[in-house]
């Protein structure tokens, strides 16, 4: 095993992570269609934050590659590439399938190629292999193999690190299954669980996501019904989780590439087999409506308060999808933004974690690198940032005019000194 050549296909949020720990191993390749990426890690720096410099320099048997011949002579194929959803909220499998196009171009026969990235129960074997099967000429579980191992890395998190995180493995054949499990289990300290199958190992991860989403959106309507109640909802939530089976979920937005994401990928698979999900659904809309609620609510706080909505400034502290990490990806303050465009708003955004090229690039926002004292009729802390957290309500209130409205969504300060919270 220890001879083995490993290739992490991908080199986001985590892949890079795990080629990181295989390369301190094993003859590690990691590939990235992405010249730029391959660069900044060939340089010794990693944009996403997840792996330090000094990370990066004692993993000494791994090299970064973009060209796919390099690849030729791997016995282990990891994909760790994205699977987003579409503008119709369908799974799009395209970076998966052209992933596995290149995976036949250049397996040899006896490799192992393994997925990490998120789909509904039965892509592997479904859409992955057949492609595989068609460019290589190889036939399957005979020629090569496949095993899945569901991601769980969690983006801006020095706590739970791919190493400490039970890693879940499978294969396509109970051999399979053991060399895959042995694989992880050589690298990941917390250990692993092997799963019965690539569909159980599937769904497995797909569930992670979906549990937190629907949980989330519960405490998101609780917290619609308290606001108005005229209940402060996180006082509630207080109380209740006195008791010891309370769940400690809070309201907010439901973002970024995991929880916003991953109930589409089951709800696909179920309606494929002629089953509707409700509650899954219904908890999707009830999140991806936080944004319209929120802005709802600030505006009729600024009417209340005699500020005039249309042409009215406001800063919106915080655009990344979680706090003190920079991923962008599906971040739902994009449409607190756009929401308040509607209403003829003129909009700043601040965020330390981001650069502004990216946030350009992606949504065609330009962030304000230092918001001015003084200047907006409403403010809105979008993002926990532990910067935000630092400069305290003075500072923050310092930015609003004489009257202004300041909401706050994430519990960063104190109850007395805001004026609306989720």
């Amino acid at each position: 095993m220890k001879d083995s050549k490993v290739a992490i296909i991908g080199l986001g949020y985590v892949g890079l992570p795990l080629a990181v720990e295989f390369g301190k191993q094993y003859q590690t390749l990691g590939f990235d269609i992405n010249q730029k990426r391959i660069d900044e890690l060939k340089a010794g720096h990693d944009s996403t934050l997840e792996v330090s410099d000094e990370e990066l320099s004692g993993s000494q048997h791994l090299q970064y590659h973009s060209d796919e011949k390099v690849l030729n002579d791997c016995d282990f194929f990891i994909v760790t590439v994205p699977t987003p959803i579409d503008k119709h909220k369908m799974p799009d499998l395209t970076p998966l399938k052209k992933s596995s196009e290149m995976l036949g171009r250049v397996i040899k026969p006896g490799a192992i190629v393994i997925f990490e990235s998120t789909v509904y129960p039965g892509a592997t074997e479904e859409d992955c292999v057949p492609v595989i099967e068609s460019v290589s000429g190889l036939t399957f579980n005979k020629d090569f193999f496949v095993g899945y191992s569901p991601e769980r890395i969690n983006p801006g998190d020095k706590e739970h690190r791919v190493t400490n995180i039970l890693k879940v493995t499978s294969g396509s054949t109970p051999e399979i299954a053991e060399k895959v499990d042995q694989l992880y289990k050589s690298v990941i300290v917390a250990g692993t669980y092997k799963a019965s199958s690539i569909k159980v190992a599937e769904a497995a991860k797909v569930i992670e996501n979906t549990q937190r989403d629907v949980n989330i959106a519960l405490i998101n309507e609780l917290s619609v019904i308290f606001n108005k109640l005229g209940i402060d909802t996180l006082e509630v939530l207080e109380a209740a989780g006195t008791k010891w089976n309370f769940l400690p979920f809070r309201p907010g937005l439901v973002g970024g590439h995991c929880i916003g994401v991953d109930p589409y990928y089951l709800t696909h698979k179920a309606q494929s087999i002629g089953y509707h999900p409700e509650m899954i659904l219904a908890g999707r809309r009830l999140n991806d409506g936080m944004g319209e609620f929120v802005v709802s609510q600030l505006v009729k706080k600024m009417l209340k308060e005699r500020i005039h909505v249309k042409g009215a400034k406001v800063l919106v502290m915080g655009l990344t999808f979680k706090e003190n990490c920079p991923d962008l990806r599906n971040t739902k303050v994009i449409d607190i933004i756009a929401e308040l465009n509607e209403y003829g708003i003129d909009v700043d955004v601040v965020d330390p974690w981001c650069a502004s090229k990216d946030a350009e690039a992606e949504y065609g926002i330009q962030l304000t690198d230092t918001p001015k004292d003084g200047s907006y009729d409403a403010i809105i802390i979008a993002v926990g940032h532990n910067q935000f957290k630092a400069l305290g309500a003075e500072a923050i209130r310092a930015y609003g005019k004489e009257s202004h409205v300041l909401y706050d969504l994430k519990y960063v300060l104190d109850k007395s000194d805001v004026d609306l919270r989720l």
